[in-house]
Formats: structure tokens, C-alpha cells, sequence
């Protein structure tokens, strides 16, 4: 069965010494998350969790960092992976139409803490999530981004590997049958994000938390149904179509995933980023927003199936407008966390230019989902000259990777109003050496200027 090749491989790499390169990626993907989860304790749902969880925190060993208090496992890694979800910077496993770190590194951080481990062995067990989650969401693509949000379903699995690899190291068993409980309890609809909701951030969350208590449980001697996977009622034949499992099992142990994630450039939706990124490129042109008569977007069917709003009225919209998104990068550059700021939407020239705006799908490009993420932004000038711009990949995609000193700059620009700027550096070092150090020296606990 498919679980007991998969568990094997989890069983093994979740104390293996992996090579350093593997280990590097996995810090790569650790700050990267934080880079999402520090700002999204500023928004909404962070508050209103917290909110609702309040009797309990202060309890266990888990933190909420930039809350400067804990929970216990399955309630911190429900708040962090919804948290780190929030405010759309968080990674991306393209194949797979995934978010991979929102619930694997929330589980795993909480279960790292609450079992008092070193950082090699959270780096392992955030490996392992990714290696296993991002081949099962590649197996069940393109059919299951028609009704399913990857990072609640298939963010499942992520967070029970991870689970298991800590809770239970080496025990081929122990993740086989945290897999399979967690399987049974993947969910998340995409009509929680066609508009303006908190929901979509807490699929990530609550993929986080089932994978905690699948992993807990196994580990205590809690069973699971060994075909999730590919058994006629399974995972495979309720959420997908014709799901290929040859890719759940192949390069596993082999040729890593992680190596091969994206991770944004942008602060919105990552089905507008190839269309921003040709925005930018047309913007160093010397294009100036007066002089265009008419911008045109062809793209991606599904990238306008979830960010094809036109006239976005909230924050939340904004994130999910091509329209707006594209405006703003020729008027503001790139989407930051400003872009979509009361005064930012209310932006004369930004709204202007919105209308000038239309989008469509390629046929060539839908064909080439969800592998291949482009778009070609045309536009036309009062004068009459035309100009286009064809962007087959994104910015941080693994063709044009974001470097080292990019998430540095990411992680300061976006932890470094929360954590103040001598807390985040000293995060960040810490977090660059994290094989050498127990997870508690993190200190993420810590008050913050939150």
C-alpha cells in the first residue's frame, strides 16, 4: 500500500542525518515562515483566535510568537498555521497548488517545543512534511484545485509527518498510521475564499492541528485505515480525478522538494504574481501609469477563477484582484503589505488604471497549470504604441529563486516592525544555525513590541 512506502521513507528521514544542502532549504522554509506568521499576528484572525482560545493560553510549552505567550500543541499550531496564513507571503509548492508551510512548520514547531528538541531534528521533521505532503498534493492535481484548497486537504498529511517525526522518530508505524488519521480529517472548500471571509487562513490552521493530534495519537497507539489514500472510498476518489500515485512515491528520499518551493515576492494572491511581474518589468521600461490607454492580462484559467476580482472592495479582495494588483504595480511597484491599506485602495490613480484593466485566459497557459504559472501583460498608450511583456514564471519561482539575502530582506521588512530590528536579527542568525541549537534558544516565546 502506498501509506507503507511513504511511512518508511518518513520513518527514515525523520532521524537521518540529512545532507547539509537538505537541512538549508528546511531554514530557508523555517524563516520564510515567520516571515508570514509575525505580521499576520497584526490582522485578522490572529486576534480573534486568540480571542476564543483564551482560557488556554499561557498553558503548555508551544508559543504564539508575536503574541509573547503559549498553548498547548494542537491549540498553538491551530493558531500559527491560520496566523502564518493571513496575510498571503507564506511559500508555495507549485505542482501541488500548495501551501506547504503554513501547517507543516506550525505542527512541527509545536510538538519541536513541547518535546524540548534540538533544531536538527525540527529541520527534520519539516523535511519530511514537505517530501511527503507536496507529492500527495501533486498526485491529486490538476482536478482537486476544482472544489479543494490544497493547503487544507493535502496540508494535512504536511502537518501528521511532521508530527509523527517528532513525536515518534524512526517509527515507521507510528507515521503510517498518523498519516492515515489525518487523511480522513482533510477538508477545506475554495468557496471559503471567493470572497471576503477569515476562513481560508484557518484551513491552514486546522490542517495544523489535525496533523498534531493524528501524530499524538498514533504515537499513543491511536490505529488509521491504511488505504486513505488510494482505497475506493479514499482520498484519492472523493477529491480528485483519476489521481496519479506514482507521483506520491517517486524521487521520495531521493530528489528533495524542498529545494524546488517558491516563495513570494509578493504580498497577495500567487496566481497574479506572473501578471505583476511582467506589470514590473513593462514599469522599468519607463511606462508611466498616464500615459496607458489600455492593459491587457492573458493568464492562467484558474488564476482567474480565484483572483479575477474586478472591483475589490476590502483588503481581502484587494489580495484577489488581478485588476488591482496589476494597477498598483505599475503606479506603487510590487504589493506590499501597504498596497492594501484603506488609503492605498482609495488610490485615485490605482483606482483609475484599475478600469483600464482586463483580463483573460490562454488557452496555452490553462494547459500548462498548475506546472507552469504565466501570464503576458500588453498594454496600449495614448500615443498609439504597444508594448507586452510575457513572464513564464514568477519571481521566486525555482527558475528565478529568491536568494538568501532576499528572504533576509523579506524577513526584516516583514518581522522587523513587530519584533523591533535588534530581536529580529538576532531571530533571524539564530534561525540560520538552527541545526547547532535547541529549539527552545529561539526564545519565540519572548515579548514582543506587539
Amino acid at each position: 500500500m502506498l501509506l507503507d512506502t511513504i511511512a518508511a521513507y518518513g520513518a527514515h528521514d525523520s532521524q537521518a542525518r540529512l545532507p547539509d544542502d537538505i537541512l538549508h532549504y528546511a531554514k530557508r522554509a523555517f524563516l520564510d515562515w515567520l516571515s508570514a506568521l509575525y505580521p499576520g499576528t497584526l490582522v485578522a484572525p490572529s486576534p480573534q483566535l486568540l480571542a476564543a482560545h483564551a482560557d488556554e493560553l499561557g498553558s503548555g510549552h508551544c508559543s504564539l510568537p508575536g503574541n509573547g505567550t503559549t498553548a498547548f500543541p494542537a491549540t498553538a499550531a491551530w493558531i500559527n498555521g491560520s496566523v502564518s496564513h493571513a496575510v498571503e507571503f507564506d511559500d508555495i509548492f507549485r505542482d501541488a497548488v500548495y501551501h506547504p508551510g503554513c501547517p507543516t512548520i506550525a505542527a512541527a514547531l509545536a510538538l519541536a517545543e513541547a518535546g524540548d528538541v534540538d533544531g536538527r531534528a525540527l529541520l527534520n521533521a519539516i523535511v519530511v512534511g514537505y517530501e511527503i505532503s507536496t507529492r500527495i498534493g501533486a498526485a491529486v492535481q490538476p482536478s482537486h484545485y476544482r472544489f479543494f484548497h490544497t493547503t487544507g486537504t493535502v496540508g494535512c498529511f504536511g502537518s501528521a509527518a511532521a508530527a509523527a517525526a517528532l513525536c515518534k522518530p524512526g517509527d515507521a508505524e507510528v507515521m503510517r498510521h498518523a498519516l492515515a488519521t489525518a487523511g480522513t480529517f482533510a477538508s477545506g472548500l475554495q468557496q471559503a475564499f471567493r470572497s471576503d471571509a477569515m476562513t481560508k487562513a484557518l484551513h491552514a490552521g486546522h490542517a495544523a492541528a489535525v496533523g498534531v493530534r493524528a501524530g499524538q495519537g498514533a504515537a499513543h497507539g491511536v490505529t488509521g485505515v491504511p488505504d486513505i489514500l488510494e482505497g475506493e472510498v479514499g482520498f484519492g476518489a472523493a477529491l480528485a480525478r483519476d489521481p496519479d500515485w506514482g507521483r506520491a512515491v517517486d524521487g521520495l528520499g531521493e530528489r528533495y522538494n524542498i529545494r524546488v518551493i517558491t516563495q513570494k515576492n509578493h504580498g497577495c494572491c500567487g496566481h497574479t504574481f506572473a501578471a505583476i511581474d511582467a506589470a514590473l518589468a513593462l514599469r522599468e521600461r519607463g511606462v508611466r501609469p498616464r500615459d496607458i490607454a489600455a492593459i491587457r492580462v492573458d493568464t492562467y484559467q484558474p488564476a482567474l477563477d480565484v483572483a479575477g476580482i474586478l472591483n475589490p472592495a476590502t483588503a481581502y479582495e484587494a489580495k484577489f484582484s488581478l485588476p488591482y494588483v496589476v494597477a498598483h504595480a505599475f503606479v506603487h511597484g510590487s504589493p506590499r503589505l501597504d498596497a492594501f491599506t484603506p488609503q492605498r485602495m482609495a488610490d485615485a490613480e490605482v483606482r483609475g488604471l484599475m478600469g483600464r484593466v482586463s483580463i483573460k485566459a490562454d488557452a496555452e497557459f490553462t494547459a500548462g497549470f498548475p506546472n507552469m504559472r504565466a501570464a503576458r501583460v500588453s498594454l496600449t498608450t495614448h500615443a498609439g504604441e504597444t508594448l507586452e511583456h510575457h513572464a513564464p514564471y514568477r519571481k521566486g519561482d525555482p527558475e528565478a529563486p529568491l536568494s538568501d539575502a532576499d528572504l533576509n530582506d523579506k524577513f526584516a521588512e516583514l518581522a522587523g516592525p513587530v519584533l523591533g530590528n535588534a530581536r529580529m536579527a538576532a531571530l533571524r542568525d539564530a534561525v540560520w544555525r538552527l541545526e547547532t541549537l535547541p529549539v527552545r534558544a529561539l526564545q519565540l516565546a519572548r515579548n514582543t513590541n506587539c
